[in-house]
Order: C-alpha cells, then structure tokens, then sequence
C-alpha cells in the first residue's frame, strides 16, 4: 500500500534529499512540497496526505502554529516533525500540537522511515534522543517495537505489591534511568522507606530530576475528562514527562521508567472503559520510547478470573502478567508465576 506524504521544508536541498529519500522507497508518494507554514495548511486541507512531514523553522506562520491550524481543521492528520532543533521544552511543544513524532535532521537517516511507518501504523515516534527507541536501519520495526517491557503485577496483599514496586524503582534508579511514579501519599511514603533502605538517596533523585512523584488524582485529571480518557491530552501529559525524564539524564542514553496506580484508580472508581484504555495507552507509550511500565493491582480491584472482559483486556495490554497470591484466586494459580503474553 502506497502512503501519500506532504513535505514541508523552506530548505529546498533538504526538500529534494527527502523526496529522494522516499523515491527509492515504493510505500511513499511524495504529493506535494511547501516552503512555508501558510502553503501547508493550504495544501493538507486540499490534499488530505496520510502523512505530513513538518519543518518547525518555516518563513511566516512556523511549522508548530501550522500543524496547530492543520489538526484542527482535521484532528485525524498525521504529523510527523523532521527539524533541527534539539531543545526538550520545543519537543514538548510540538507535540502539544497533537503532532504524532518528532525526529531531528540529524538522525533522520536512522529514524525517518520507522518513523513515518509508526504513525502511518496509528502510532507515535520520537527520536532517541528524547528517550524514543532507537531502531537500526533496514531492521524489522515491528519486531524491534515489541521489545517494550509492560509488565502487570496481581497481588493478595499490600507487602507484596510494595515490595514488588521497590523492587521496580530500585532497578531503574541504580542504573540512572529517570524514575516517574504515580501514587497516593501512602504507597509513596512506604516506597520512600524501602528505597531509602536500600542505599537509594530520594531527596537527591527528586532534586535531580531523575525521580518525579506525581499525585494520583491531579495526574488523571490531566486526561480524564466527563469520565472519559482524551487520548490526545493523555499523549501531551505523557509525552511531556518522559521527555522531561530524559533531559534529566543529560550524558547516558535516555531512558524513563514509570509505575503507578492510575488505572487501578480508575478501575476502584467504576471507569472500566478509561482503566483499560489508560493500559492500552501506556502500551503505545512503551512502543514509542525506551521506557519500563509497571502496573500492580490488588485482587480486589482486579479480578483474576480468565472469563473476565476487563481482565483479559488489561492482560492483553502488557508483555507479560505476574500473579503473586497467597491464595487461590479465581482463574489463576495461588502461586507466584508470569503469563507472557
């Protein structure tokens, strides 16, 4: 299937590097070239591509205020920005603009064509570094993007299940990779005690910026709204704090892990729809960048039982499911184990 792409870049060398680029590439028709911002929304609205590769340093109206005027004149376009610049705080807000990737100049020989294969697949790329995944040119992006590790923990008790979220922050925050958790007051003084037990200085993490702790309610307020889950808020809430993760990382490779009880939240309040599309949500976000999720449940909020929609949905989520109980349990083995899914 052929995938009918706009270019918009006030660099006419580049323009035609690119264009070459996707010539040679027979999944990719080049439909038109703009310079400017003004001509791009112009021309996404009369041509409608499947996807529009965006230069953010355009003469006029810039390529971020474009891609804004262009999604909400269609919010389905697909934008992918190809630009040069490398601050953190423009990436953000490029994909604030509800732009689904952003990949420098400089890596585009690494990152262009598995990006632009992700978003047309309905997904979102962001380069590595930015804490995106790096993919190998000529490699097989499918199969790299299922290197994600989303992983769901089932617990009988609350000393398994924090033991269990220690044993999550321990092993991202000794190795350097920016830890982002999501819990009520208690669970993170208890995570607190148990880090600081094991040699981890919390002060100095949050001071760092390598450990954000975030409040479980004002984090879904971000995203859930009438008791719904705004996909695009959620990918501008989410996005925005692993890149943040990532910056504070300056020097290693750029890596985020994140865990908490927002769905598990959702799932105690009713929302049955927002929890497991939250989940599916996490598992694009873990597709997209280098980044650990790890979401535990008490039985009690979710029922171990195979006949259950809710539970095969949230199962189907993750890479792999962890039940430890100290009981039978509807379903499942009383035993520790893992499903792979």
């Amino acid at each position: 299937m052929t995938h009918r792409v706009l270019v918009v870049e006030d660099h006419e060398p580049w323009r035609h590097h690119v264009r070459f680029v996707l010539e040679k590439a027979a999944r990719w028709e080049v439909v038109a070239e703009a310079a400017d911002g003004s001509r791009a929304v112009h021309m996404a609205d009369a041509l409608k591509p499947d996807l529009i590769l965006m230069d953010i340093s355009l003469p006029g109206l810039d390529g971020i205020r474009a891609a804004r005027r262009i999604l909400a004149r269609d919010p389905d376009s697909r934008v992918l920005f190809v630009s040069e610049h490398q601050s953190s705080d423009i990436v953000h807000v490029a994909l604030s603009t509800g732009a689904r990737g952003y990949i420098t100049k400089s890596d585009a020989g690494r990152d262009l064509l598995p990006a632009m294969e992700a978003i047309v697949g309905g997904g979102w790329f962001v380069g590595a570094r930015f804490g995106g995944r790096v993919f190998h040119p000529g490699g097989d992006t499918a199969a790299a993007s299922e290197t994600r590790r989303h992983e769901v923990g089932l617990y009988s008790d609350e000393a398994s299940l924090m033991e269990d979220y220690a044993r999550f922050a321990h092993d991202a925050m000794r190795t350097g990779t920016t830890l982002i958790a999501v819990l009520p007051r208690p669970r993170r003084e208890v995570l607190h005690q148990k880090l600081r037990s094991r040699g981890i200085d919390v002060d100095h993490a949050t001071r760092a910026g390598t450990y954000l702790a975030l409040e479980v309610p004002a984090t879904l307020s971000r995203f859930i709204v009438d008791a719904r889950l705004d996909v695009a808020r959620f990918w501008n809430a989410a996005s925005g704090l692993i890149i943040e993760g990532a910056r504070a990382t300056a020097g290693k490779r750029p890596r985020a892990a994140v865990c908490g009880d927002g769905a598990a939240t959702l799932l105690r309040e009713g929302l049955l729809d927002a929890a497991t599309s939250l989940e599916r949500l996490w598992d694009d976000m873990a597709r997209a960048f280098e980044l650990d999720v790890f979401c535990p449940y008490l039985v009690e909020d979710l029922r171990c039982d195979d006949g259950d929609p809710v539970f095969n949905a949230i199962c189907a989520a993750h890479s792999a499911v962890h039940v430890r109980t100290r009981g039978p349990s509807r379903g499942v083995s009383g035993q520790a184990g893992v499903r792979r899914r």
